[in-house]
């Protein structure tokens, strides 16, 4: 008897539950505007990564300790700057640019021409997480 009243709410409750139970449609990177959602600093979560597909956080993510991440940074207008660790163990930007290649792909340059272009995948982009594979013949 005492749990007559919860019982009632027991539907309501359900239905709440399924109503924000929506699957998320897949982030499309077609477009300089939709690269808006990629803009600023990504620094690699290799502990999250899951076989070829690579995780980044952004810059103010509170990381486990490390001894230094790689990782890039999304600016508009095409500017890119990738970030390898430096024989400091800090970080060492290599500006460049980038430039869409069909949907979900970014091909980056870097402007040193110390290594290749190669191209990004983009597999997921949104909450604080940002999920990139490396296509074919691009550095591993």
């Amino acid at each position: 008897m005492l749990f007559r009243p919860f019982l009632r709410l027991l539907p309501l409750s359900l239905l709440l539950l399924a109503a924000t139970c929506q699957q998320r449609k897949p982030v499309i990177v077609s477009s300089p505007a939709s690269m808006k959602q990629l803009e600023g600093t990504w620094l690699s979560s290799r502990e999250e990564d899951r076989g070829d597909t690579l995780v980044y956080r952004p810059n103010t993510y509170k990381f486990p300790p490390s001894r230094g991440r790689t990782g890039f940074k999304f600016e508009s207008f095409g500017r890119f700057e990738q970030f390898d660790i430096a024989p400091t163990d800090g970080l060492a930007g290599h500006p460049g640019s980038w430039v869409l290649e069909g949907d979900n792909r970014v091909r980056i340059h870097l402007t040193e021409g110390q290594e290749p272009d190669y191209t990004l995948e983009v597999v997921s982009v949104g909450n604080k997480v940002l999920k990139v594979r490396r296509v074919a013949n691009s550095k591993p």
